[in-house]
This record gives C-alpha cells, sequence and structure tokens, in this order.
C-alpha cells in the first residue's frame, strides 16, 4: 500500500506561489474598494501636527494682531470718554450754550493719529507729530527720495584673440594639455596613446612618452618635482621622471577609465576622477590611496584642485559639482544648479572663485561655500573645456569646435571664434577637447578633434575704436539657477 507522502502531488515553487497569490486575490476581490473608516481624533491630531511643522512660526502672528487692534480699539474707545466728561463739565460749569460745549466735545477727536500703517510710514518722513493736513504730507513727499535703479557694471575692453599657430603631429584626437610651469614647453596627451612633448617658442616636438594602452585622457606637470603625471582609459594613472623620460609610479585603484587629474599646489597629493563615479586621491611618494571621494552617481569628468578651501572640487555627469573636504574626505557641499552634464571645471588665479561648463550654461561661484554668482549664457554647444587667465578673460570651448570669450566680471561675451579644421578634414572634426593658458596667460593652448594644437595670441593691432565693446545692459539681469 502507497505511503501518504506518495499521495501528495508535487508541484513546483512557482506553481504553488500562483496558487497562493490567485487565492489572496480571491479574498480581497470583493474589498478592495472599501477602505477602513477614517479615525477622526488621529485625522485632527496628524493635520494639527502638520500645521504646527509648517506654519508653527506664523501660527500666533494673526490672534496675536487680533489681540492687538481690539487693546488698541479700546483704549481709543475709553479716551474719548474722558474727554466728553470733563468737557461736558467745564461747558456746564462755564454756563456757555450748546453750540460751544458741542465744540469743546468735538475738539479731541481732530489730533487723534490716522491709522498705525499710515502713521508708522509718515512719523519719519514728517519729523514730528501733530503737523498734519499739507504740510505735513508735502514733507513727507520730499523725503521719499526714489531708488535709483541698479546698474550693471560696463565690461572691461579685452584685446581680440586670433589664431596664431596650428601643431600637427597626433594621430588621434588631442585629448589634453599641461603647460610646464617655467612656461618652456607643453605636454599632450592624444587618442594615439602618445604624450608628446613640445617648444611653447617655437612649436617644434621635443620628446614623445609611449606607455599607455588606451588614450591619454590627463595630464598635469608638477612645479615642485621634475615629474610628469598622466591618466587614461586604459584605468591607469603614470609618474614620468622627466629626468630619464621613465614611468617610475603607478597608482592602481581605478575599476574604469580615467578621465581627468589635478595635482594639489601645496601637498604632495594628487586627485585623479573617471568613470567609475569616483575621485582618488592619492600619496605621491607611497603610492597609496588616501581617500575615495564617493558620492556622485555618474562619470566624473572634471577634477580641480586649490590650496584653500575647498581644496578638491568636481564636475560630474550626474549634472551635480562636489565640494570636498581633504582632511575628512568627505563631500562639503552638493551644487545642483546645472541641468546638463559638468563637462569642465575652471578656478580664477587671483579671486577665491571657479567657474563650470555644461551644455545649458556656464555658471560662475563663489569659495568656499559654492554660492551662485551669475550666469554666461550663450555659447549653446556642449562645453568640453574651460581655461581663465589673469586678465579677467575666461574661454570656453565646445564640440562645434566654437570658442567664446567672456569678461568674468561682467559675463560679458566679448569675441566669438569657430577653429578653422585641418585641411582635408571634416567639418565635423572641428571640437574642441582641452585648452589651458600659458603661464604668462598671453598664449591660449587648444587641443582638437582634427588632430592637431592650435595656439591663439592676442590681436596686438586691435584698440577700443577698431574692436568696440557691444554692450547693451538689461535693467535687470535676471538670474536663472
Amino acid at each position: 500500500m502507497p505511503s501518504s507522502s506518495e499521495d501528495v502531488q508535487r508541484h513546483s515553487v512557482h506553481t504553488l506561489v500562483f496558487r497562493s497569490l490567485k487565492r489572496t486575490h480571491d479574498m480581497f476581490l470583493c474589498e478592495q474598494g472599501c477602505l477602513p473608516p477614517l479615525d477622526m481624533e488621529v485625522e485632527r491630531l496628524r493635520r494639527k501636527a502638520k500645521a504646527r511643522d509648517q506654519y508653527g512660526a506664523v501660527m500666533e502672528v494673526v490672534s496675536q494682531t487680533q489681540r492687538r487692534a481690539a487693546q488698541q480699539q479700546h483704549n481709543n474707545n475709553n479716551t474719548p470718554m474722558d474727554i466728553d466728561l470733563t468737557t461736558t463739565t467745564t461747558t456746564t460749569t462755564a454756563g456757555g450754550d450748546i453750540t460751544n460745549g458741542t465744540l469743546a466735545i468735538q475738539q479731541p477727536p481732530v489730533p487723534t493719529p490716522t491709522p498705525p500703517p499710515q502713521s508708522l510710514a509718515l512719523v519719519p518722513a514728517g519729523g514730528g507729530g501733530g503737523g498734519g493736513g499739507i504740510g505735513g504730507a508735502s514733507a513727507g513727499q520730499q523725503s521719499l527720495v526714489p531708488r535709483r535703479a541698479p546698474t550693471l557694471p560696463r565690461p572691461k575692453w579685452h584685446s581680440p584673440w586670433k589664431l596664431a599657430r596650428v601643431i600637427s603631429g597626433h594621430l588621434g584626437w588631442v585629448r589634453c594639455v599641461a603647460v610646464e610651469p617655467s612656461n618652456e614647453w607643453f605636454a599632450t596627451g592624444s587618442n594615439d596613446r602618445v604624450i608628446k612633448i613640445w617648444d611653447l617658442a617655437s612649436g617644434q616636438l621635443k620628446l614623445s612618452l609611449t606607455g599607455h594602452v588606451s588614450a591619454v585622457r590627463g595630464l598635469s606637470v608638477s612645479p615642485r618635482h621634475p615629474y610628469l603625471f598622466s591618466c587614461g582609459e586604459d584605468k591607469q594613472v603614470k609618474c614620468w621622471d622627466l629626468e630619464y623620460n621613465k614611468v617610475i609610479r603607478h597608482y592602481h585603484g581605478h575599476l574604469s577609465a580615467c578621465y581627468g587629474l589635478a595635482l594639489h599646489p601645496s601637498l604632495d597629493v594628487l586627485v585623479t576622477c573617471g568613470r567609475d563615479a569616483t575621485a582618488r586621491v592619492w600619496d605621491l611618494r607611497t603610492k597609496a590611496n588616501i581617500h575615495t571621494l564617493s558620492g556622485h552617481t555618474n562619470t566624473v569628468a572634471s577634477v580641480v584642485c586649490q590650496a584653500p578651501e575647498p581644496q578638491v572640487i568636481t564636475g560630474s555627469h550626474d549634472f551635480t559639482i562636489r565640494l570636498w573636504d581633504l582632511a575628512a574626505g568627505k563631500s562639503t557641499c552638493t551644487l545642483t544648479h546645472h541641468k546638463k552634464s559638468v563637462r569642465a571645471l575652471a578656478l580664477h588665479p587671483d579671486l577665491y572663485m571657479f567657474a563650470s561648463g555644461a551644455p545649458d550654461n556656464i555658471k560662475q561661484w563663489k569659495c568656499p561655500d559654492g554660492k551662485f554668482v551669475q550666469n554666461l549664457a550663450g555659447h549653446n554647444a556642449i562645453v568640453n573645456c574651460l581655461a581663465m587667465n589673469r586678465e579677467g578673460v575666461l574661454v570656453s570651448g565646445a564640440d562645434n569646435g566654437t570658442l567664446y570669450f567672456w569678461d568674468w566680471r561682467t559675463g560679458y561675451n566679448f569675441q566669438k571664434l569657430q577653429a578653422p579644421v585641418q585641411p582635408g578634414s571634416m567639418d565635423s572634426e572641428a571640437g574642441v577637447f582641452a585648452m589651458t593658458f600659458d603661464q604668462s596667460g598671453s598664449r591660449l593652448i587648444t587641443c582638437d578633434a582634427d588632430k592637431t594644437i592650435k595656439i591663439y595670441k592676442e590681436d596686438d593691432m586691435a584698440t577700443e575704436e577698431s574692436h568696440p565693446i557691444n554692450w547693451r545692459p538689461e535693467i535687470m539681469k535676471r538670474r536663472k539657477y
């Protein structure tokens, strides 16, 4: 005889779960539209708690105002009654006629003050009480001097820029550039995996460094050591000794492509960022990963470092900018004003400010709290890079090859340039990927998609008469966040 366990039909877990769901559905099918009765006491407490939380600061204002008005009305009602009694007594003892008594009764209300809002507004203007009438009104009108309309500062005249030299030598898109502190040479990195070092004065190639196995995306030259730092899409961060032209250190830790790096100006610290949505802080000598600055939810495209707080600033494709406390390794502030990916950051060389570039617009910020200053609107393209010099010129470069020159103080766009492509290239290869000023601020070096490096300089022949400022200020500059 078969056992009881063999009589039970075996079913898969999926079938059993489906049957359980079906039984539960059948059980509650007839009551799914019937909500439980509302407890009025709980609802009253909920509304009271919400009102106190939302309007606690002003809940008592109305009742206090009503009590104050009732008290003032009560005082006003009491004062004329006392005057009436004394005045009536005076007229009856004096034996005057009814007309004189009526004048005496109506006399006290004449100096009674006007309603509180008017009296509060007119007392400072008239300079004293009791003037009343036309004289007091005219004195009030004379003292109310209209404010001057807010005016924008006039932009400073900057000399226009022109193309001075085109350098070709890379076999792929040129993605990054760094100028040496003594202003004698500069280095560029490209999609051809080669770092090339060029003479700044002549534009001649001095050296080629090979070692990366993918595109080189970031370069930085140390001002205190004979080192060049590079990072690339191969997840590698390398330290090159320029006395031997060899790699002496590797910094391992990024989980995906590395898109940018920055050296701390006063500490032996290197900060890199990449597609793994983190920025990593490295000790130059020990190669230790001091901090992993995590918090962004998408690719971190740009990073800058400065000596004062915040010492590290990052911009990401998650539309945010984060200011970091380097000692704690934590984010102190997140700026969410941009509506598109933040691909570029630039520090002001002298002022305690920085700029961020995105396809929606370019924004200026104040350190250390990241206070929004103004928008630089008009560069309607994907802004890949920003550069800033000491003369107050901010330059933005975009994917379509356009260069916009801005006056930092007023946000006035004084020049627009279209980078010419190399002969034989398509117009679509006119993108600008990276740019920087040299140490003097008189040369602008750009890295382009047509595999060339372009150097721009100021036009020495231009004057304020030949290139006037076409400045049309608005009545009020509207702030867009």
